[in-house]
C-alpha cells in the first residue's frame, strides 16, 4: 500500500540521514502528539532496510497499544516487512523477527536472545528515567557490548521529563542532540492538527495546601484536594454547559476514586460514561476504547491512563481535573485533542486544574530545569466576553473578535513569555530589504544574523552555521532555500562573502514572542 509522506514527515527522515553523516550520537526526532510518528518509523525502516537488507532494528516501548499501532502502521506501509512483536501482553515472542517490535518490560532481560541488533528505535523517549539502574539502560548497556555500533534514536512529541530536564542534556543523557523537530503551531497551521482553544472555567481546583516531591504533586494529597462532591458537581455543571454541541468528551482526573466519583456525575446528567483507571482488565479496557471511538460512550474518565499511545481522534472536549507540574504530561493530555476527524473543526480545552497557566501555551511550552525553584505563572488572560484564554499579549480575541484596551507602557525586568495557542495564525508581511551581519554570543559559536525590513520595521533571526546538532540541521535546510546549488559555507564570514547571492523572500510570516517577534515562515 503507498502511503504518502507530509512534507516534515520526509523532512524528519532526512534529518536522520544528515546528523549521521557528522555525528556519532543519539539524536532525538521531535514530532507532537497525533504528527504521525509511526509512519515516519515505518518509512525509515523500510528505507533502511531496502539500502542495508542485512540490518537488524528493534524498536521499544512500554505502552502496549503503540507496539501494536506502529507494527501495523510498517505492515500497512510494507506488507512484506520481516516484522514481529516481543511483548508479554500481546502474547507474542517472535524475537528472531528482523524487525522486533518489542515491550521494555518483556524483553530488557533477553540480551543474548535478540543478538544482533544494528538499530534501536525508542518511542515515547521521554518515558525513559534518567537513572543508569534502568531497564532501558541496562538493556541498551547490553546490547553495545554485542555491537559497540549499536545506533539509538528516540522519537516524542515532549523532549524533557519533569525530574531531569531536557532528554538530550545533562551528563547521564542517553540522547545526545535533536536531530529533527516540529512544532505543534507549525501543523496546526498548515492543517495537519486539529485546532485547540481554552476557556477559563469558574470552577478553579485550589491546590494551595498539596505538597510536592521529586517535583510533582503528591498524588494522595492532590486527590484529596480534589475529589469532593461539591467541587465534582460545579465542574461537571461547566462541562455540560460549553460540552452540549461537543460529540466526545475525554476527562483528565487526579486518582481512581476521582474517575469514578466524575463518571457517576456525568452519567446521572444522563450521558454515557465509562472509566479505565491503571486496574482496568485489558479486555474490558480494549472494550471501553472501541465503544468510546465508535461514539456509542459519549465520555470517558481516567487517572494517570491515557495520555499515551491512545489515539481517539473524535475527541473535541478535553476537561483536566487534574493539576500537573509536568509540562510533558500537560503536553501529552492536551495533544489527545489534536487529532483530525469528519466534521471536528477544533477541540475545547476545559481546564479546571490551572495548567495553561502553570506551564503556558502548549506550542511554547518552556520546561523548569530540574531544582530551578521557578514556580511563576505563564502570561495568560481570560477574554471578558467568551472566557477564551489568550496570551496577555493578544489585542484581538480570535475567537469572538473582543478588542483588550491597549496596555499602560512599563518597562519590564525580562521578556514576557511566548504566546498562547489561540494567539492566531502568523502575520505574513512583504520584504523590502535583507541586510547580513555577523552576531557574536560570548561563549557560543558566532550565527549569521539575518535582519528583514518591511517598510519601517524589520525581524530577525539568527542562522547557526557554525553550531552543531540540530541548529546546523536547521541552518543547511535555511541556505538550501536561499543558495540552490550552494552548499552550507563552512563558517560565517564564507557566508558573508557570498550573501549577494542569496534569493530574498517576497514575504516572511511573523508572529509574536514576547516583546519581540519570530519568523516561522518564507515565501520566494
Amino acid at each position: 500500500m503507498s502511503l504518502t509522506l507530509r512534507p516534515y514527515q520526509n523532512a524528519a527522515i532526512q534529518g536522520i540521514y544528515n546528523y549521521f553523516k557528522d555525528e556519532t550520537g543519539n539524536p532525538l526526532i521531535v514530532i507532537p502528539t497525533a504528527g504521525g510518528k509511526a509512519l515516519v518509523m515505518a518509512s525509515f525502516i523500510e528505507g533502511v532496510l531496502k539500502v542495508y537488507p542485512d540490518q537488524r532494528i528493534l524498536i521499544i516501548t512500554h505502552v502496549r497499544e503503540l507496539i501494536e499501532q506502529n507494527h501495523a502502521e510498517l505492515k500497512t506501509l510494507w506488507p512484506q516487512a520481516p516484522a514481529g512483536i516481543y511483548s508479554a501482553g500481546l502474547k507474542k515472542r517472535e524475537i528472531r523477527a528482523q524487525i522486533l517490535f518489542a515491550g521494555i518490560q518483556s524483553i530488557h532481560k533477553r540480551v543474548y536472545d535478540v543478538q544482533q541488533c544494528d538499530l534501536v528505535l525508542i518511542d515515547e523517549a521521554h518515558l525513559i528515567p534518567r537513572s543508569s539502574n534502568t531497564m532501558y539502560r541496562k538493556f541498551l548497556d547490553g546490547l553495545k557490548r554485542l555491537n559497540p555500533m549499536l545506533k539509538v534514536i528516540g522519537l516524542t512529541a515532549t523532549p524533557y521529563r519533569l525530574d531531569s530536564g531536557l532528554l538530550h542534556q545533562g551528563e547521564d543523557s542517553i540522547f545526545t542532540d535533536i536531530a529533527y523537530e516540529v512544532s505543534v503551531r507549525e501543523l496546526i497551521d498548515q492543517g495537519y492538527l486539529s485546532r485547540v482553544i481554552s476557556k477559563r472555567m469558574a470552577t478553579e481546583l485550589d491546590v494551595s495546601g498539596v505538597g510536592t516531591r521529586a517535583g510533582e504533586f503528591i498524588a494522595r494529597d492532590l486527590e484529596a484536594a480534589i475529589d469532593q462532591d461539591a467541587i465534582t458537581q460545579s465542574a461537571v455543571n461547566e462541562v455540560f454547559a460549553y460540552g452540549h454541541d461537543r460529540k466526545s468528551w475525554l476527562i483528565f482526573c487526579a486518582g481512581v476514586d476521582h474517575a469514578f466519583h466524575v463518571r457517576d456525575a456525568i452519567r446521572a446528567k444522563g450521558v454515557s460514561c465509562e472509566t479505565i483507571v491503571g486496574d482496568t482488565p485489558s479486555a474490558e479496557r480494549d472494550a471501553i476504547i472501541s465503544d468510546f471511538k465508535l461514539g456509542r460512550i459519549q465520555c470517558l474518565t481516567n487517572a494517570n491512563v491515557l495520555t499515551t499511545g491512545f489515539n481517539a481522534p473524535a475527541v473535541d472536549l478535553i476537561a483536566m481535573l487534574r493539576p500537573t507540574k509536568s509540562a510533558g504530561l500537560y503536553v501529552q493530555i492536551v495533544g489527545r485533542g489534536c487529532r483530525l476527524a469528519p466534521g471536528k473543526t477544533d477541540c475545547l480545552v476545559l481546564d479546571f486544574a490551572g495548567n495553561i497557566a502553570r506551564h503556558g501555551p502548549i506550542d511554547a511550552v518552556k520546561p523548569k530545569r530540574p531544582k530551578d525553584g521557578c514556580d511563576g505563572d505563564a502570561p495568560v488572560k481570560a477574554c471578558p466576553d467568551c472566557n477564551s484564554i489568550v496570551h496577555a499579549a493578544v489585542r484581538e480575541c480570535p475567537d469572538c473578535g473582543h478588542l483588550f484596551p491597549q496596555p499602560q507602557i512599563k518597562i519590564e525586568a525580562k521578556a514576557s513569555g511566548l504566546d498562547i495557542l489561540s494567539g492566531g495564525p502568523p502575520q505574513w508581511l512583504p520584504v523590502t530589504r535583507v541586510s547580513y551581519a555577523r552576531h557574536e554570543k560570548p561563549g557560543k559559536p558566532p550565527s549569521l544574523r539575518v535582519d528583514y525590513w518591511s517598510g519601517l520595521s524589520s525581524h530577525s533571526e539568527w542562522v547557526c552555521i557554525e553550531h552543531a546538532g540540530y541548529p546546523r540541521q536547521k541552518a543547511a535546510s535555511w541556505w538550501a532555500n536561499r543558495a540552490p546549488g550552494m552548499p552550507l559555507p563552512r563558517g560565517v564570514n564564507e557566508a558573508l562573502a557570498v550573501s549577494d547571492r542569496l534569493k530574498c523572500p517576497a514575504h516572511i510570516a511573523v508572529r509574536p514572542s514576547g516583546r519581540f517577534t519570530e519568523i516561522v515562515g518564507a515565501r520566494f
